[in-house]
């Protein structure tokens, strides 16, 4: 039984990494270009990589909106009919 609870858990997890990646990534990848253009043209100003960042990470969310609704839907119907053999 603990098994199999810790195998739940486990796959809770990795959804978690799996749902989140997508807009991390374009948040990182965004903040890192930005960061390399300031350094290269000597610009210093703080709050340039802020709205980009959040232009980014919306245009993510839309693009892997439905991907993520989908991932997480699919994986709460799986936890929610295992649940007589856990009972």
């Amino acid at each position: 039984m603990e098994q199999i609870v810790l195998d739940y858990m486990r796959e809770a997890l990795m959804m978690i990494v799996k749902v989140s990646l997508p807009i991390l990534l374009t948040g990182l990848v965004v903040g890192l270009i930005i960061s390399i253009f300031q350094t290269a043209t000597s610009i210093q100003e703080q709050t340039l990589a802020f709205i980009p960042k959040i232009i980014a990470v919306f245009l993510a969310i839309i693009i892997f909106g439905s991907w993520i609704i989908n991932m997480l839907s699919v994986y709460t119907i799986r936890l929610f009919n295992s649940f007589n053999t856990l009972l």
